[in-house]
């Protein structure tokens, strides 16, 4: 399984599907692996989770910072 790939594809859901993205923000696990469609360890799903959460702080982050120079 290409863990980048999913934690992207799981980003751009969680950009552009409103639903997924309340899910995602109550029930992580849940929506991973919903989105994966396989059922890993929790220990495996939370370090997706958490790639993730980052990548969305690190994309918001920069949204901020570019929308300064506008």
């Amino acid at each position: 399984m290409d863990i980048k790939g999913k934690i992207n594809e799981i980003v751009d859901k969680v950009k552009n599907d409103k639903d997924f993205a309340n899910k995602f923000k109550s029930e992580p696990i849940k929506a991973v692996e919903g989105v994966i469609g396989v059922d890993l360890p929790d220990d495996q799903i939370n370090k997706i989770v958490d790639g993730v959460k980052a990548k969305i702080n690190v994309d918001g982050a920069i949204g901020k910072i570019t929308g300064l120079f506008k």
